[in-house]
């Protein structure tokens, strides 16, 4: 599998590119994983690559999935260069806080024309690490966004808790509703504590192109399916050029991905997988691959049509 490697201090942003074999000009910028070149991130350039899109993977770091002042302009930068490679269609993917990050990229560079976010907010997160800081796997940062533009923080949505009892609070709710990480209570805590004010919602009516929206009810980590009906509400009420499609499936978890991408991501134990770090997922295995299967053939549909 061919791909070149990028780094921020040579060319502004981390990621990893693999062309396809054949010529395309399709691009797709896919944050999956901790890493650009693990395993999570590969997988998604091989799905993508066989719908016929060479792919750039992004993320913070190389085994890094903490989200912290993550600079914006990195997306100008991997745009700029898949431009230069003959890409005239560019696209964009994310799950759960990259799904985020997704939203967000597409909503300030026009260039990006399919937006894919996979159980997203609607507005912009607090910045967090996974250092290990004190034991915890993972904590708030101090007054940080989880994303930033030319050295300025984006305004964010502050978690109802701060370090240490962050995490004791996700340990507490996981425990309790019998899930690998669950932290919808925090969410919802978070959101009473602070309204959300509208400079920290995403602003997707400034997106362009098609955006799928896609997310489960029985979501342990934050109740996706309310935030994406909030910026179907949000599309109603502003003017925008963009196409948007919602997938909302009452069974799925945080992990919707499309069936066969998951297949890749962990081949044999990929629905063994999902059972083991949901409680939604050992009570209803079924109906959850039903729903990345519908996935699959969606997105498989849209993105071959793109």
């Amino acid at each position: 599998m061919e791909k070149r490697y990028f780094n921020p201090s040579r060319d502004g942003f981390y990621g990893v590119y693999y062309p396809c074999v054949e010529k395309t000009d399709k691009a797709f910028i896919v944050m999956l994983g901790d890493s650009s070149d693990d395993r999570m991130a590969v997988s998604g350039a091989k799905w993508m690559q066989k719908l016929g899109c060479n792919v750039m993977a992004m993320s913070p770091d190389k085994q890094d999935y903490g989200h912290h002042n993550y600079p914006l302009e990195r997306f100008e930068k991997a745009i700029a260069y898949l431009k230069s490679q003959g890409n005239e269609k560019i696209g964009i993917a994310g799950a759960s806080t990259t799904g985020m990050m997704a939203l967000v990229a597409a909503s300030w560079f026009p260039e990006i024309t399919l937006t894919i976010a996979i159980s997203p907010p609607d507005f912009i997160m607090e910045g967090f690490y996974q250092d290990g800081k004190d034991g915890a796997h993972e904590r708030p940062g101090d007054n940080e966004s989880s994303i930033s533009y030319h050295g300025e923080p984006l305004p964010y949505l502050p978690y109802a808790y701060r370090h240490p009892e962050y995490w004791q609070k996700i340990k507490e709710e996981s425990k309790s509703r019998g899930d690998m990480i669950a932290s919808r209570s925090m969410f919802d805590e978070s959101e009473r504590i602070h309204p959300i004010q509208e400079a920290e919602r995403i602003k997707v009516e400034n997106i362009k192109g098609k955006i799928i929206f896609i997310g489960a009810e029985d979501d342990a980590l934050w109740d996706t399916c309310k935030y994406i009906r909030r910026m179907e509400q949000r599309l109603k009420e502003r003017p925008h050029e963009c196409e948007y499609e919602s997938l909302l499936y009452e069974h799925g978890t945080h992990f919707a991905f499309p069936q066969s991408m998951l297949d890749m991501m962990m081949p044999v134990i990929g629905n063994l997988f999902v059972g083991l770090a949901f409680k939604a997922g050992r009570k209803h295995p079924k109906e959850c691959r039903q729903t990345r299967l519908d996935i699959d053939r969606k997105l498989t549909a849209t993105i071959k049509k793109w």
